[in-house]
């Protein structure tokens, strides 16, 4: 047994299984950006590197492809508006359903996790029936998608954020109310600060599930003007396309890594503001 341990206690296996899923998980993707710097059009074999797909070739590259364009903002578009609306309405949702008591609140939780457990395929089935045989005044397209994404997502941000209420309990409110404040202020200013950390991982979850959704937005597109990155890629894969979409799912993956990055230095500083605020406030009491 200590030859899989170190003098500090650590097993060596765990720590060589983790970085060896870690490369193994990494490898398709940088095979995958490697191809989008080929020269020629093959996306089988590495070429000399080049730039000729992201903005050399003049008809074919991401800079020149308007579809490429139209792909990319659609993705985008979706990503963030499902974000700035499931995001909101799942924590309200967490939040009621966490202080619900009663036999209708434990169906009202089950079902909520009927989203996350269905099959996605069956869930983009599903809503493509509602929107063409139920609710046929909404007009198709990006109005759908958004819809079903948001209705896909809603339940993850449930999920996560009743893990953290869980966690938090109802101490830290009763002290703010036995201080004098209400109940709304209980809520804004200690319960949604502590709640910080799990929002923040509900953008994310949101945020890269709708981005990588294929299921969902092909069921619910009406054509090329409302074709997204995934359905781009599938439709070009299969039709023999340029390591265009290699450079394509290449500038989605920075963009993705970008906002990722932006919004934690958003919550490392919101955290420092933080911490100074109750520091002053602790020296002005």
């Amino acid at each position: 047994m200590r030859l899989f341990r170190s003098r500090h206690g650590r097993a060596k296996w765990l720590a060589t299984i983790t970085w060896l899923y870690v490369l193994w998980s990494l490898l398709p993707v940088l095979v995958a950006v490697r191809i989008s710097l080929n020269s020629g059009k093959s996306r089988s074999t590495f070429q000399s590197p080049s730039f000729r797909w992201y903005w050399g070739d003049t008809t074919s590259s991401v800079w020149h492809d308007d579809t490429l364009h139209t792909a990319m903002w659609n993705t985008m578009k979706l990503a963030v508006l499902c974000m700035l609306i499931a995001t909101p309405l799942g924590v309200a949702m967490a939040i009621g359903l966490q202080r619900w008591r009663g036999k209708v609140s434990t169906g009202a939780n089950t079902l909520m996790l009927v989203p996350i457990v269905t099959p996605e395929i069956v869930f983009g089935v599903a809503l493509f029936i509602v929107f063409t045989q139920v609710y046929t005044g909404l007009p198709g397209g990006i109005t759908t998608q958004l819809l079903g994404h948001v209705t896909f997502t809603l339940s993850f941000v449930v999920v996560i954020i009743r893990g953290r209420l869980t966690a938090i309990g109802s101490q830290y409110e009763e002290a703010a109310r036995d201080l004098g404040a209400t109940k709304f202020q209980a809520l804004r200013l200690v319960l949604l600060p502590m709640l910080g950390p799990a929002i923040f991982a509900s953008l994310m979850v949101v945020f890269a599930t709708s981005v990588d959704d294929f299921v969902i937005s092909s069921f619910l597109s009406t054509g090329a003007s409302t074709e997204t990155v995934p359905i781009k890629i599938y439709s070009g894969a299969r039709a023999g396309s340029t390591p265009a979409l290699n450079a394509l799912a290449t500038v989605m993956l920075l963009v993705t890594l970008l906002a990722v990055a932006l919004a934690g230095l958003v919550m490392r500083r919101m955290r420092t503001h933080g911490d100074q605020d109750a520091s002053l406030a602790g020296l002005t009491v």
